[in-house]
């Protein structure tokens, strides 16, 4: 089946009007900032890859893990360049990492909090320097990650008495860190008409509840941020952080605008997509309206695991079982008698549903998600998600401060994450920004795949073979993100079902290393029936004998669609099994799990019967809702 074309000459017209408008300097969205206009422009829109969680030597639990690596030096690496990391010889890395590809995008997250505190702990003079808590930071650096973030992670957190009254020292040290990010992250947008290159200015809000996270990252359109992060000293809860970013960007600041990311929900003991508000209130109408023009996605898989479902928490989808930890928050991870197994609140798939829940109560979606990817990475090395050359992305994996762990090089329940991707007409900051605010994006577990998924009413069913396929998408229906437009029904006829069209195409690798081919397309139902979640799973286009395909496609309609059930759909796209990081890297080694007394202490987690020696790479698109009634695309409430 072969992949249709981005534009046919039956929409030559349209096009060149469209280019015409861009060559003229007009954009079919609002421009907040000056720059050369792309000499690449698509009016029906390009798959730019990314990067939106990355962490360098200015977060803490990064810098204690012996990172140095700047956020210039993130962007120089995410750009192509090789790039040292840990351990070193004195200036010397021991290990280099190189991207195959460079990313089109980046945005730098360190941590809004501990920001300060890390500076004045690393530079002497400052005050609080010789405090007892900075004295810990430099020589065990590993028992002040947990002192540290165990004071600032949790509701109602104070800053440490070395700050000075009111923290003052600790914001005013916090000055130059982020500063030096807003400079790296100019200093690397490229503002050419070449546009090879977008950075965001961003960070991460680390709230949480001890050992449940709640974080979200904070991407901001252009250069026009506020003076400092918002973290959790100054916002403990969610809806605080929101109110402050209202107060002091989107009302207070001339030009400045934000998106926030929920990540790591598999983490949060459920509490990331609680339906009460930090009072234990139930949520209002305006609450969930807030949140939903604000965190308009979600993460959907980093390095510390996949956040889409679990099987046996709620769904019997056996491909839920990919990339899961087995616990549902730290403290399982630390404290191993603690642990207890994720349900299925901590999931987007639940929160998917339970959005349409809240609107038939609320008349607002508060989880009205778009679904993207990235790494988490805490070695300044965006994009690094090859399982050939997984080096462990710290944070809460294995210190390789001093030396490489001895045996794998990460812990076994990690991966080296995912990349987000964005639908947009060219690649500059507006344009990518506006891609995120329609939610018109997806997330990968890491391989290039391009995926296209569109819904509407009319779509003819050999649009797969038609030239005009992306055309046809958006002219008669919505894309990935969108609202289906208003239920067409001839008075007497019976409701029509929703048409989906949906194509991919496989990552086409390198010259010398192809992209794996795709085993099958599935689409993922979710509706609301009587009140209660509903979900299924539908193959509907999958590789000839198992052998895969370069490209899939279908247009596919729903079965069992009920049009009195408010309802969303989202595609996933799964490759061909392939081996998993662990694997390769046990396999180098030369473990034998049929001779256990061969298999030296560092390396028995090769066989662990929970070990997986091959990955169902995959990505999973936006959905797409469907809701009862007369609400269009462009009025239907969030």
């Amino acid at each position: 089946m072969r992949a249709p074309r981005a534009i046919s000459a039956g929409g030559a017209v349209a096009w060149l009007a469209l280019a015409g408008a861009a060559a003229g300097g007009e954009r079919p969205y609002p421009t907040s900032e000056e720059r050369e206009p792309c000499a690449a422009y698509a009016p029906l829109r390009s798959p730019y890859f990314g990067d939106l969680h990355v962490h360098t030597t200015f977060s803490q639990d990064a810098s204690t893990q012996g990172t140095r690596n700047r956020p210039r030096d993130a962007y120089r690496f995410a750009r192509g360049e090789r790039l040292g990391i840990q351990p070193y010889d004195g200036d010397a890395a021991l290990r280099s990492l190189k991207l195959e590809r460079p990313l089109d995008f980046a945005a730098v997250t360190d941590h809004a909090e501990l920001m300060g505190e890390t500076r004045i702990c690393e530079t002497p003079g400052l005050p609080g320097h010789d405090s007892l808590s900075c004295w810990i930071y430099r020589n065990y650096p590993r028992v002040s990650f947990f002192l540290m973030n165990a004071n600032s992670s949790r509701p109602g957190a104070t800053r440490h008495g070395f700050c000075g009254p009111d923290g003052v020292h600790c914001r005013e040290a916090a000055l130059p860190p982020w500063r030096e990010i807003q400079a790296a992250a100019e200093g690397a947008y490229d503002r050419s008409s070449a546009c090879r290159f977008t950075t965001f200015v961003a960070y991460e809000w680390t709230g949480g509840t001890l050992f449940s996270n709640l974080h979200r990252n904070v991407i901001f359109r252009n250069e026009r941020v506020p003076e400092l992060p918002t973290g959790t000293f100054e916002a403990s809860h969610p809806e605080d952080l929101w109110r402050a970013l209202r107060a002091d960007c989107l009302e207070g600041g001339e030009g400045c605008d934000a998106i926030i990311i929920p990540h790591n929900s598999n983490l949060s003991a459920g509490l990331m997509f609680q339906t009460v508000d930090s009072d234990g209130n139930p949520l209002t109408a305006e609450q969930a309206r807030v949140r939903a023009e604000l965190e308009r996605l979600v993460e959907v898989m980093q390095h510390k695991g996949d956040s889409e479902c679990r099987l046996g928490a709620g769904t019997t989808d056996e491909l839920c079982g990919f990339e899961k930890l087995s616990f549902e928050n730290f403290s399982g991870k630390f404290v191993p008698f603690l642990a207890r197994e994720p349900g299925a609140q901590n999931f987007v798939r639940w929160a998917l549903t339970e959005g349409l829940v809240q609107r038939q109560a609320l008349g607002a979606n508060p989880f009205k998600f778009g679904l993207l990817a990235s790494t988490d990475t805490h070695l300044g090395t965006p994009g690094a998600v090859r399982e050939d050359r997984h080096p462990g992305h710290g944070g809460a994996g294995p210190s390789a401060a001093k030396e490489l762990p001895k045996g794998l090089p990460d812990d076994l329940e990690f991966n080296p994450g995912g990349l987000a991707v964005l639908w947009a007409e060219e690649n500059t900051r507006d344009a990518l920004f506006e891609a995120m605010r329609r939610r018109e994006v997806y997330g990968t577990s890491g391989p290039r795949i391009s995926v296209r998924f569109f819904a509407g009413w009319s779509y003819p069913r050999r649009l797969c073979i038609s030239p005009s396929f992306v055309e046809t998408g958006y002219a008669q229906g919505v894309p990935m993100g969108g609202d289906l437009p208003p239920l067409p029904q001839a008075p007497g006829a019976a409701p029509p079902a929703p048409r989906l069209a949906l194509w991919a195409l496989r990552d086409p690798g390198t010259p010398d290393r192809p992209g794996t081919k795709l085993e099958r397309l599935q689409i993922v139902k979710g509706w609301v029936e009587q009140g209660e979640h509903r979900e299924a799973v539908y193959d509907v286009a999958a590789g000839p004998h198992g052998a895969g395909a370069d490209s899939l496609c279908r247009v596919w309609v729903d079965p069992d669609f009920d049009s009195d059930a408010p309802a969303f759909y989202y595609a996933r796209v799964l490759e061909i099994p392939t081996p998993r990081w662990s694997a390769l890297v046990c396999d180098a080694r030369g473990v034998d799990c049929a001779n256990p007394q061969s298999v030296p202490p560092e390396l028995e987690p090769c066989c662990d019967p929970r070990h997986r020696r091959t990955i169902h790479e995959r990505a999973w698109t936006s959905p797409i809702w469907y809701t009862p009634g007369t609400q269009s695309a462009q009025s239907a409430a969030p």
